[in-house]
């Protein structure tokens, strides 16, 4: 469990092709106080660490986890949200964040205004249903409440701190975001849905 607010960028040092996996080095002032098999988000994506050193360490992303994040694009020196898991005790600061990626989304634009930035991000159609004007989505691992929503996508606001700490500061048009929806309004979709889908089965079967 996550709450998307990142606490490091990382680098990428080095990438390694293993059958239809991805060996990902990082380097990371967390990486000190890793332990093996230790749950890590990179830009939202829930990884098990290998640690290496004091300053390095390994993920590995398997086939299922590069079809469905942007973790496939990664280059050698590009930077990386990081979050370690929630502890039990901690202060929940962001929202519920799994770390399990459910699509990514093109970045439209980015605008900079007085104090904040705006940034546009395109979806797809089957992705609209789970934003809610005002609700909670995480980018690339990052807690946002969604601003807008039209029909090419939605926007969301960035305030400085963040922009500056995160992989948004270096995010341009065209590049892809991995998206992970709120986990409670999923759930509530899904309940919906089934329920409409079971009401329509018995007035189908009362005819």
């Amino acid at each position: 469990m996550f709450t998307g607010i990142i606490e490091e960028l990382g680098t990428v040092k080095a990438l390694e092709r293993d059958k239809g996996n991805l060996i990902i080095t990082i380097k990371s002032k967390l990486a000190r106080r890793l332990k093996l098999n230790d749950s890590v988000a990179h830009n939202g994506v829930c990884l098990s660490v290998t640690p290496l050193s004091k300053k390095l360490y390994q993920v590995t992303a398997v086939k299922e986890t590069l079809n469905r994040t942007n973790l496939k694009n990664l280059k050698m020196g590009d930077k990386v949200n990081l979050e370690r898991a929630l502890k039990a005790e901690a202060r929940f600061n962001g929202h519920f964040v799994l770390g399990h990626i459910d699509s990514t989304a093109e970045c439209l634009s980015a605008k900079k205004l007085r104090g904040s930035y705006i940034f546009n991000f395109s979806c797809r159609p089957d992705d609209r249903r789970y934003l809610v004007q005002k609700g909670s989505i995480a980018i690339n691992g990052v807690s946002l409440t969604i601003a807008g929503i039209d029909k090419s996508g939605f926007s969301t606001a960035i305030i400085p701190y963040t922009f500056e700490n995160t992989v948004f500061r270096y995010m341009k048009s065209g590049d892809k975001a991995n998206m992970e929806f709120d986990v409670l309004g999923k759930y509530a979709l899904n309940s919906l849905e089934g329920n409409a889908s079971l009401i329509k089965r018995r007035n189908t079967a009362n005819r």
